[in-house]
């Protein structure tokens, strides 16, 4: 947790799975300009898989370049004090847990011309344009009253979230939705909601009580790790 900077020189031809996570700290990242798989262009403070323009791994100080399409699963899985992130036109695919664990975001911007990926309405969060799912908040989101679905993972360790409106539009909230949001206190489900997935609010520890609409099908440990006194109100 205490690193800072990483240099990857030019023999390296393999960077594993998870290899820089938890490094919240880490403001600085350099691939050798020799090297021939990975590379750091426009000083962007990221390594990124060169043939296939996937960034990999970034930090707090990263800027995601224009040529980049694909930000790799866990690209910034565990980086704590990042705290901004704006996502270019060019991103096609966000892969699976890319910014799980961000508890210090607070601003989230996708690029008007990216035809993917949307912040409508200035919502800081991530939303997949075409299925209307939020995948990616942050504590500053309000979902807009067009999105159907929060995500798998949508929120995941975003400890610093203290309350959400869900707007009526929702219909389902993803597997480990709200994962670890740890200073989560109360929240209301919408009657719109069929579904929650399993371990949703695993881990909200602060979480006391919740409202649940009686259609709605909840999935097995969706409480893990809440408080034994939590009060689960089907309406």
């Amino acid at each position: 947790s205490n690193l800072t900077s990483i240099s990857i020189p030019s023999s390296v031809t393999k960077i594993g799975d998870f290899a820089f996570e938890g490094c919240y700290r880490l403001t600085s990242i350099i691939v050798s300009k020799d090297n021939k798989v990975y590379d750091s262009r426009e000083d962007c403070n990221a390594i990124i898989h060169t043939d296939s323009n996937t960034l990999i791994c970034g930090c707090k100080n990263t800027v995601i370049p224009s040529s980049v399409t694909e930000i790799g699963s866990n690209a910034f899985s565990e980086c704590s004090n990042l705290t901004s992130i704006s996502i270019p036109p060019s991103i096609t695919e966000i892969g699976r847990g890319a910014f799980y664990g961000c508890s210090s975001l607070t601003n989230i911007v996708v690029s008007r011309e990216n035809k993917v990926y949307d912040s409508r309405e200035d919502c800081n969060a991530i939303i997949h344009s075409d299925s209307n799912t939020l995948i990616c908040g942050c504590k500053n989101t309000i979902i807009p009253p067009s999105v159907t679905e929060i995500g798998e993972g949508a929120f995941f360790g975003c400890s610093s979230l203290t309350s959400i409106s869900i707007p009526p539009s929702v219909t389902e909230i993803g597997h480990s939705a709200f994962f670890g949001c740890s200073n989560l206190t109360s929240i209301s489900i919408p009657s719109s909601v069929t579904e929650i997935g399993h371990s949703a609010f695993s881990g909200c520890s602060n979480l006391t009580s919740i409202s649940i609409p009686k259609g709605c099908e909840v999935e097995e440990n969706t409480f893990l790790d809440c408080p034994k006194n939590i009060v689960i109100t089907r309406y």
